[in-house]
């Protein structure tokens, strides 16, 4: 070890000590020096180092002080198989790569953060967001895209927003994820649910839907649904926009995680019609970093004011610096060697994941998508609830998602739970999912005897 690798190794040992704090003051470099004994050279490499890695901050004439947060580091809690948390696998998000992608935008973009932006979004971004959807068979020019701060910000803004078939109500899987249910019911929208199974919806309900309400448009994900982890085929794809064309009714499609699919053929909803009866999101939350809160939704152009209006109205325009950074991430490749890693992994999640469930799920209970890699849910037997076997298997350091809050209330059901797999390590699937094919048991068996 080099004799500056030890300085700063000291360092970060008065970090974790809490020695010293955020905002705090580190040593000057003179008094640093004679307490290590060390020559001044080594401790101004060190800090250099810090100052390098994110660490420490230099200040002229005043010296070097502590950056950071006084958060503790994430860990995990031992022994414990989480399958409820949903976020991307930690050590398989690009931290490293993506710094240098924001160190850069600070540079090319230090201008334009001195100004508000575009609502919809840097254009330079929207044009490099224009070739990239290319590859998903999605071609939109950029005047139609928009940058959101997540593509939960594009459903919530434009669940509000008047359709130019002028009707009023929503048509929705049931079940979908929370903060959809929530953008709808804290508005008190009319809405309709359609049956999603493990054999996905029934076309012929969504044609009787579409035909005798009034509804605007018939939100989905189209592929590894929240929280079934269903994936429309080509032919309901093309099916669905068929109907929507006899009936004068748009299509959100939610394909937040279109770029894990691993069926090279698989098309999106929007290439059976991309004129704007389809309104295409995605986000890159599930695939890069949570945190960034970024999205992007391909509108139709008779929409793109007010969502605009809508837009601005609600935060005025997403943050230019990590705008930037994804446009650059994008730019060098980088997002496409990740995606490329992020496809195997949760293709091998998913089948380790649907062995398991033939190998460890009991009589009287079904689960949909155990492929995906990400989401899926296990229907529990008649008279079993999910939030009973949530609390069973919590105490077998077992952790699943009762899927009840996933439900519009009229169609709530209180026997399905949603796992999944994304931050699990894969030996320990097949253990987690036995655990909970014999919490199934035992609950059934007590429920039996009383």
């Amino acid at each position: 070890m080099t004799k500056y690798s030890e300085v700063m190794n000291e360092i970060q040992s008065r970090i974790e000590s809490g020695s010293l704090s955020p905002g705090g003051k580190l040593p000057s470099v003179r008094s640093l020096s004679n307490e290590l004994q060390c020559s001044i050279n080594t401790v101004v490499k060190a800090y250099a180092e810090l100052e390098k890695d994110h660490k420490v901050y230099a200040v002229r004439k005043s010296g070097y002080f502590l950056v950071g947060s006084s958060a503790a580091p994430h860990e995990k809690t031992s022994g414990v198989i989480d399958f409820s948390s949903a976020g991307p696998d930690r050590s398989k998000m690009p931290y490293r790569d993506y710094q240098h992608c924001m160190n850069q935008a600070i540079d090319v973009y230090k201008e334009e953060m001195f100004q508000y932006s575009d609502p919809l979004g840097l254009g330079t971004l929207r044009q490099q967001l224009s070739k990239h959807l290319q590859d998903l068979q999605v071609f939109a020019q950029p005047d139609r895209i928009a940058i959101v701060s997540g593509s939960q910000q594009a459903l919530d803004l434009l669940v509000s927003l008047p359709f130019p078939n002028g009707k009023d109500q929503i048509c929705v899987e049931q079940p979908t994820h929370f903060s959809f249910i929530e953008s709808i019911s804290s508005r008190n929208l009319q809405a309709i649910g359609i049956e999603m199974t493990n054999k996905g919806i029934d076309l012929e309900q969504l044609e009787e839907i579409f035909q005798l309400g009034t509804i605007k448009f018939f939100y989905t994900v189209s592929r590894f649904q929240n929280p079934t982890g269903y994936s429309y085929s080509n032919n309901e794809k093309r099916r669905i926009v068929e109907l929507a064309q006899l009936y004068d009714v748009y299509i959100i499609e939610d394909d937040y995680m279109g770029d894990l699919d691993t069926r090279r053929k698989a098309d999106p909803m929007f290439a059976y019609d991309p004129s704007g009866r389809v309104i295409y999101t995605k986000s890159f939350s599930k695939v890069l970093l949570p945190g960034l809160r970024l999205g992007t939704a391909v509108l139709p152009r008779e929409m793109v004011e007010g969502f605009q209006k809508a837009k601005f109205a609600a935060d005025v325009h997403t943050p230019v610096l990590t705008q930037g950074a994804l446009e650059i991430y994008l730019k060098s490749g980088m997002y496409n060697a990740h995606i490329e890693k992020l496809r195997k992994q949760y293709r091998t999640k998913g089948l380790i994941l649907h062995k398991a469930y033939l190998d460890h799920l009991p009589e009287g209970t079904s689960f949909s998508g155990g492929e995906s890699g990400f989401y899926s849910t296990i229907n529990l037997p008649d008279g079993l609830k999910a939030n009973a076997l949530a609390h069973f298997l919590k105490e077998k350091n077992v952790l699943v998602q009762d899927a009840t809050s996933m439900f519009l209330p009229p169609y709530r059901k209180e026997n399905v739970i949603r796992i999944s797999v994304s931050q699990v390590e894969d030996h320990l699937i097949r253990v987690g999912v036995k655990r909970i094919g014999e919490g199934i048991n035992e609950l059934w068996i007590k429920r039996k005897h009383y």
